[in-house]
């Protein structure tokens, strides 16, 4: 029987279970763009 208090040890890419692409600095940057134009324009209109 395994012990309970015995450290588990799982690689990161098994413990994700994915990849991580990194195209969310892309959305994170052009929603960011977005954001200020339309403030820029609600406040300059």
């Amino acid at each position: 029987m395994a012990d309970p208090n015995e450290r588990i040890h799982i690689e990161t890419n098994d413990a994700r279970a994915g990849a991580t692409p990194g195209i969310t600095r892309y959305i994170l940057a052009i929603s960011l763009v977005l954001v200020i134009v339309i403030f820029g324009f609600l406040v300059l209109r």
